[in-house]
């Protein structure tokens, strides 16, 4: 490699941490502000809704990644001379994989949500949705808990950076080593999160046919108030289901990147640093999507200047 490859490839590197650190930056801001607008209604004395819960611990998880990945010390646009530690590295990779999984968990119970949400009332759903606030936190502690063990196998395979006398690139020495993970668990976890999406895709499929059936109902039916509701529930499906697409091709466009990172070995630093670029893009947008597209009024969610 030329010495002008050499400067061109720290350039590029230089130019993803700084997208790094915005993402960062306005992800966390916007995080806490979720948090901060779906938590409060427990301070007022009110209960929070399903929809309330469940953006909460998206919030969690969302910030969770952007500290352990946007912020990671690794990533910086000065790293530290000194390699992480293998306990540091255990700790640091387990919690962003729970973090990661409890997201996409948390995605997949918001949208079976909100398709639930959306099917026709009867007498079960009316006996059901008495129990919906409670059966959407348990699903919420269950995502943290399937994450937790689901992942509890990271700590005997993740070790500290691996240096060597005859290690050729320096900045190996400040990554952690994976080599452990074999292509069965790999393909474990890949199986995990594909039955996730899965069930977020087959949702999305079914909330657009019911989302074509209301709007051929409602036009025969024109009272105002159920027209304004209709709306309402219109705009929260649309926001889900630009959640749910922007998480699947960020996780594709990052399953791409891994793919390169393995089988091209001259790019594996700068795929590392834009797989890294989509990993945090989900948790920069998606809260976002959330406080502008409040399925009320985006002042509402804003200002709290709408009705609660």
């Amino acid at each position: 490699m030329s010495a002008h490859d050499k400067s061109l490839k720290t350039t590029e590197e230089v130019a993803l941490q700084i997208l790094l650190l915005c993402q960062f930056g306005v992800g966390t801001v916007a995080n806490v502000f979720l948090f901060a607008h779906n938590f409060s209604s427990i301070f007022t004395g009110s209960q929070q809704r399903p929809r309330q819960v469940i953006l909460s611990h998206m919030a969690v998880a969302n910030d969770l990644i952007l500290f352990l990945i946007a912020f990671s010390k690794n990533m910086m646009a000065f790293p530290p001379r000194n390699p992480q530690t293998d306990l540091k590295c255990k700790i640091e990779f387990f919690t962003c994989m729970v973090a990661k999984s409890t997201n996409l968990c948390a995605t997949c119970v918001l949208s079976i949500h909100q398709f639930v949400t959306l099917v026709p009332v009867n007498g079960g759903k009316v006996i059901f949705s008495a129990s919906v606030p409670n059966l959407a936190s348990y699903s919420c502690y269950s995502c943290w808990a399937f994450s937790i063990l689901n992942n509890i196998y990271i700590p005997f395979k993740v070790t500290g950076p691996q240096i060597s006398d005859n290690n050729t690139d320096p900045k190996s020495k400040l990554f952690c080593s994976t080599f452990g993970f074999s292509v069965g668990i790999i393909f474990l976890q890949f199986a995990d999160d594909a039955t996730f999406m899965s069930i977020m895709v087959w949702t999305s499929f079914s909330m657009v046919l019911l989302l074509h059936r209301h709007r051929q109902v409602m036009q025969h039916i024109l009272t105002p108030n159920q027209d304004t509701r209709g709306q309402a529930e219109t705009r929260a499906t649309n926001t889900i289901l630009m959640l749910v697409f922007t998480f699947v091709s960020f996780y594709l466009l990052n399953l791409i990147c891994f793919i390169f990172h393995i089988y091209f070995i001259d790019s594996s630093v700068i795929m590392r640093h834009v797989g890294v670029v989509f990993v945090v893009s989900f948790p920069t947008i998606s809260p976002l999507l959330l406080i502008f597209r409040d399925p009320k009024d985006p002042c509402s969610a804003l200002f709290n200047c709408g009705k609660p």
